[in-house]
Order: structure tokens, then sequence, then C-alpha cells
């Protein structure tokens, strides 16, 4: 699964946009620097996410929506149309 792909799948999941998700983290705190662990807690207790696409989010939050291009255009299972992900929904996606 891409890394956008775990994103588009959390949206489906909790009826909010990565970029929401990210607001509401920044809300709790949560931002540079923070540890994964309590991020991962607070996703799974309030959205019911689990490890892969709460480690997805973790990266966003903490790192921003830059990716490495590692996974980019190779075409595979877990590549990825771009090295920025999109956070403001699927459906508004221009890579879609």
């Amino acid at each position: 699964m891409s890394f956008q792909a775990y994103l588009d799948t959390i949206e489906k999941k909790t009826g909010l946009t990565p970029r929401e998700l990210v607001d509401k983290a920044s809300e709790k705190g949560f931002g540079p620097g923070t540890k994964a662990g309590p991020i991962l807690a607070w996703l799974k207790e309030d959205f019911d996410l689990g490890r892969g696409h709460g480690m997805a989010l973790v990266h966003v939050i903490t790192k921003g929506p830059e990716i490495s291009d590692k996974h980019v255009g190779t075409g595979g299972s877990h590549a990825d149309a771009s090295a920025t992900l999109w956070l403001d929904g699927a459906a508004t996606n221009p890579d879609r």
C-alpha cells in the first residue's frame, strides 16, 4: 500500500481529511519533536486507527507531507505518484 493510499483509507475510516487530522493533532499539542507513542495512542483511542495507518499520520504530523522519493513513480504496490502527500482529501487530489 502506498503512503498516499494509507492516508486515503484513513479519510474513509474517520471521515476527516489528513489535513483535518493534522490540525486536530496540533490542537492536542502534537507536532515536530513529538514521539510516535502518544500520537498512536490518541489515534487509536479517538479514531480506532491501527499502527500502520497511525504511523502514516505520525509522519505527516511530525515531519510534514514530504516523503522520500524512493517509491515515487516505481509502479510497484508501494509506489506514490509524488514525493508530496496530498492532505486535502482524496476527492480533490489532482493525481487521481
